[in-house]
């Protein structure tokens, strides 16, 4: 993989759009990227990291600051890196998540992070992806590599690049775990040991089946007596032994139901012939007994058949008259309604007004009548003179109903004459309402326009007071600042004389060692043995080891000596970065001091709250003015209602004084010489009700007349027909229809009951059975003898079969199980025995699963390849090799990394190698690792390679050490990065890359290239 090309914009400390071209260093193989503290030189590979992967490496777990803070809110935030690999050349570009202004509505707004992806062809760039999560999965394919590798083997970042070597067995595993994926091993291990506790529940659970099976089978054998002379097997007994003991139990099981199967069988028999004799004495003893009662039955219903005689005859009367009911009822009916109809005629005559009658009489006169029954005219005279009196009145009901309105019409009229009224008051008022409003909307534009112009103002005078905000809180960080740059310069003081102290300590117990090495030296010499340094085998005088410094109390030096420079250092950094910020707030300050500051904002804030108050102003003015043009259309609208009002009561007035005179002439016409139109409608409508009320009762007199005429021939011609000479006779003979059916039942029932006993009496005397009656308690007892034998021996027999069926199925159940167990216990142990190699336990004595089996071999290849590049740097002093020592606390053993010394030819752990000294180590080693984790990848092909890291620790031998590895990196076409601010690293790398603070705060990215 190489880098091409890097553009930021908004991007940490970059405000504006920034290029870096890497290519432009591929001839050099080798550039610094250089800068005061601060500035902004780590951000550069943050920008590639962001790029590739969407993260920063420095903030993860914490805030992503990654929107530059010196970016105003329209300011865009984006980085673009292009870069090629085997695949082909590609760029991405990526916008993080930040605030920005809403276009709608005012107020801030989140902008959604963004990505996409190009890749270049002959036809130029082709996008491959254009959101976030396809982005992603496109690059991972591409660059094969994840966000850990990449920073592992690419992008050597500032504070991790010790923490590989450093780190413990269980931060190392999950660094390893990351890199080589081997989470699947861990789940290896699960999988084994959720198989074996599975198998070991199942096995658990069929040894338990079986052990029930076989003590449910001996309970079994002794609650019925099986065991013999032998009993149970004793415990302790194999399964194989109580199965076999159970087995003769069983035998003598089915023997004893064999012998009692044949005892129920014999039972049986017995108890058939019991019943079958038993069954056919109580058949002839039951048609005994029912002979007997057919007898004296049929004795007994002929003796009602003279009853039975007289009921028929009275049935048979009581039939004939009941057919001449109905006719003697419509008889009498039609007489009851004849005279009914007479008396309704006599009253209906009587209650003929005189008029009527009299009008009834003209008629009779003025014209000839036909011929009809008595009454027929005069129902013709009075139905004519009820319909040309019904046409009359119809012509005065629409002047009763003119009548009955008549207050109506007044009411409506004096109404009309009021609004019309009314319509002229409101236009009055209108007019004068309307010659008012001019004049006030004239003053409220003049009042208006004022505000506006004031409150145009507020947008200027925000910005103003947000600048002196910012120049308060600069003022106010300088005074800070002021504060924390004199104590770090303390503790700056106070930590460079503890490193000098700590140096000088060293100093003196180096010395303190070389001076008593003859003395350690003698305390190994023994007397006989030869001299490691002269051969002598006589010690005669050996030196005293009076001051004894051991290689642990230098060790110890050197530790103390390396954490004070450490601290030193970075008391110094925290000084420059103080420093840096101190310069940067002063310049926003605006070298004005705090209170000076303060009476800045003051003035703002209040010239501002003036400009937004009459902004408030102008809004509230400009509704007035809406409001009072709202109201002159108003007023006009109303003004134009107002008059179509008028217009239209004064046409309703006239329309109303037309209808009334028109009204009063109609009821004039209609009232005749009656005090109203509804008393000479009462009138006629009381005439028409009597005259209809007389013809109706004439005709239903003439219909009742013929329909009893009808009726009194239809009785005399049914009596004529009937054995009845009169209807006296015929109500006589009446019976109710619930007698007559009785009758009827009770003739038929003795009939068919007389015929039913002499078949059951004659069928019954052809058996010749004996007149005595059959005594059938002899049978009964012999019958309940034998079925009480048979069902013991029923009983008997179902115990014993029961109890050999539960048996069986016992002894089975558990030899069938025992014979599986024996197979799921082999696999138990095969699966335990790998479950728990798996997972490092039983014999493993380094708890060393197969998860850090796998990162250990990987461990053992990352450190010998590191020890090729060790060994030169180091002039083959420091060698690297893998521990598999047992480590503490429960931790897996197999990852440990130990520094062997050949100068003393002992091992060490890493951290007590020096300042310098641990920088070679971890370089070699993050070198090591990136050639293995590309090899595992697939065997990536690293072009472009970043180190940011503290060079600024090394002395000038060991800086030589570490620019000669870094000029064998960029052998065979690989361009390397290298951040620091050493002045003896500047002068050696010509290809320089330099990021510098503006004054006004933001950083830019400036390439330099000095010949040599």
């Amino acid at each position: 993989m190489r880098l091409h090309r890097l553009e930021v914009e908004g991007f940490g400390p970059f405000r504006s759009r920034q290029v870096v071209d890497f290519d432009a260093f591929a001839d050099d193989g080798i550039f610094l990227i250089g800068g005061r503290t601060g500035a902004g030189k780590s951000s550069i590979l943050d920008a590639v990291c962001f790029g590739l992967y969407g993260g920063v490496p420095r903030y993860d777990g914490g805030e992503k600051r990654l929107r530059s803070d010196h970016c105003e809110p329209d300011d865009p935030t984006s980085v673009a890196v292009e870069f090629s690999t085997v695949a082909g050349r590609f760029r991405v570009t990526r916008s993080p998540s930040y605030e920005r202004p809403a276009k709608r509505g005012g107020g801030m707004t989140t902008q959604a992070p963004s990505a996409s992806l190009e890749e270049l062809t002959d036809a130029g760039w082709v996008g491959r992806a254009a959101r976030v999560v396809d982005v992603a999965n496109e690059l991972a394919d591409i660059l094969q590599l994840s966000q850990e590798q990449f920073l592992q083997v690419i992008l050597l970042a500032q504070n991790r690049f010790a923490d590989f070597l450093l780190a413990d067995s269980r931060e190392r595993q999950k660094l390893l775990r990351r890199l080589f994926g081997t989470e699947r091993f861990e789940d290896y291990q699960q999988r084994f040991d959720e198989r074996r506790r599975l198998a070991e529940q199942s096995l658990a659970a069929r040894r338990a089946t079986i052990e029930a099976r076989l003590e449910e089978a001996e309970r079994i054998a002794t609650d019925a007596e099986l065991w013999g002379d032998s009993g149970p097997a004793a415990g302790g007994a194999t399964t194989e032994e109580r199965l076999e003991t159970l087995q003769r139990a069983l035998a003598r099981a089915e023997y004893r139901a064999e012998r009692l199967a044949a005892e129920r069988a014999d039972a049986e028999k017995r108890l058939e012939a019991a019943d079958a004799a038993l069954t056919e004495l109580t058949r002839q003893r039951e048609a005994q007994t029912e002979r007997d009662r057919a007898r004296a039955a049929l004795a007994a219903l002929d003796a009602q058949a003279d009853e039975i005689a007289a009921d028929r005859r009275r049935r048979d009367l009581g039939r004939a008259a009941e057919a001449l009911r109905g006719v003697i009822a419509a008889a009498r009916r039609a007489q009851a309604a004849l005279a009914d109809a007479e008396r309704g005629e006599s009253e209906a005559r009587d209650a003929l007004p005189a008029a009527v009658a009299a009008a009834c009489r003209q008629t009779e006169t003025d014209g000839d009548l036909p011929p009809a029954a008595e009454g027929s005219g005069d129902v013709t005279r009075l139905r004519a003179f009820a319909s040309d009196l019904t046409r009359e009145s119809g012509a005065w009901q629409r002047a009763a109903e003119l009548e009955q309105r008549s207050a109506d019409r007044e009411r409506e009229l004096a109404e009309a004459e009021q609004e019309a009224a009314a319509a002229g008051e409101r236009i009055t008022a209108l007019q004068a309402e309307r010659a008012e409003l001019p004049g006030r909307i004239a003053e409220l534009t003049a009042e208006r326009d004022a505000a506006r112009r004031a409150g145009d103002r507020a947008e200027d005078l925000a910005r103003a007071v947000e600048d002196a905000r910012t120049c308060r809180a600069a003022a106010a960080e300088v005074a800070r600042l002021d504060d924390e740059i004199a104590a770090a310069e303390r503790r700056l003081a106070e930590l460079t004389t503890a490193h000098a102290e700590a140096q000088t300590a060293l100093a003196r117990l180096r010395q303190r060692r070389l001076d008593g090495f003859a003395g350690e030296l003698a305390t190994a010499l023994v007397p006989g043995e030869p001299c490691a340094v002269c051969g002598a085998t006589e010690h005669p005088s050996p030196a005293e080891h009076a001051d004894p410094v051991s290689a642990e109390d230098i060790a110890d030096a050197e530790a103390r000596r390396d954490d004070a420079a450490r601290a030193e250092r970075q008391a110094e950094s925290r000084l420059g970065e103080r420093r840096a910020e101190r310069a940067a707030a002063a310049e926003r300050s605006r070298g004005l001091s705090p209170s000076a500051a303060e009476a800045v904002l003051e003035t703002a804030s209040a010239a501002h709250a003036e400009a937004e108050a009459a902004a408030e102003r102008a809004l509230a003015l400009d509704a007035a003015l809406a409001r009072c043009t709202a109201q002159a259309e108003d007023v006009e609208r109303r003004q134009t209602e107002a008059a179509q009002e008028q217009a239209a009561a004064r046409e309703r007035l006239a329309l109303l004084r037309q209808t009334a005179e028109d009204a009063q002439r109609a009821i004039a016409a209609a009232r005749g010489a009656h005090a109203t139109v509804a008393d000479r409608l009462a009138e006629a409508g009381a005439h028409i009700h009597a005259a209809t009320r007389a013809a109706d009762a004439i005709e239903d007199r003439l219909v009742r007349e013929t329909a009893a005429a009808d009726a009194d021939a239809d009785l005399a011609a049914a009596l004529e027909t009937s054995p009845f000479g009169d209807t006296a006779e015929v109500e006589a003979a009446l019976l109710p229809a619930a007698e007559i059916a009785r009758l009827d039942d009770r003739i038929t029932q003795h009939a068919v009951q007389r015929e039913k006993e002499r078949g059951i009496l004659l069928e019954l005397e052809l058996l010749t059975l004996p007149e005595e009656p059959i005594d059938l308690a002899p049978a009964t007892a012999a019958a309940a003898e034998a079925r009480a034998a048979w069902i013991a021996a029923v009983e008997a027999a179902g115990r014993i079969d029961g109890v050999n069926a539960a048996l069986a199925a016992a002894i089975d159940g558990a030899a069938s199980e025992h014979r599986v167990s024996a197979a799921d216990t082999a696999d138990y142990e095969t699966i335990r025995g790998l479950a728990d190699a798996v997972a490092g336990r039983s014999g493993n004595t380094h708890r060393m699963n197969l998860e850090t089996f796998v990162l250990a071999a990987e461990l053992e290849e990352i450190v010998d390849a590191a020890n090729l590049r060790l060994r030169e740097m180091s002039s083959g002093r420091y060698r690297l090799q893998h521990s598999d020592a047992l480590a503490a606390r429960g931790a897996a053993s197999g990852l440990g990394i130990v520094v062997h010394d050949a100068y003393t030819g002992q091992t060490r752990p890493a951290r007590s190698l020096s300042g310098g000294e641990t920088f070679l180590s971890s370089l070699a080693l993050a070198l090591g690792l990136a050639e293995v984790v590309t090899a595992r990848a697939g065997g990536i092909r690293l072009d472009t390679l970043f180190i940011d890291e503290g060079f600024g620790s090394l002395d000038a031998d060991t800086l030589e050490i570490a620019m000669r590895t870094l000029d064998e990196l960029r052998q065979g076409g690989r361009t390397v990065g290298v951040i620091s601010h050493v002045e003896a690293m500047q002068e050696q790398i010509p290809a320089q890359l330099t990021v510098r603070t503006l004054p006004d705060g933001p950083s830019v990215v400036e390439a330099a290239f000095r010949t040599s």
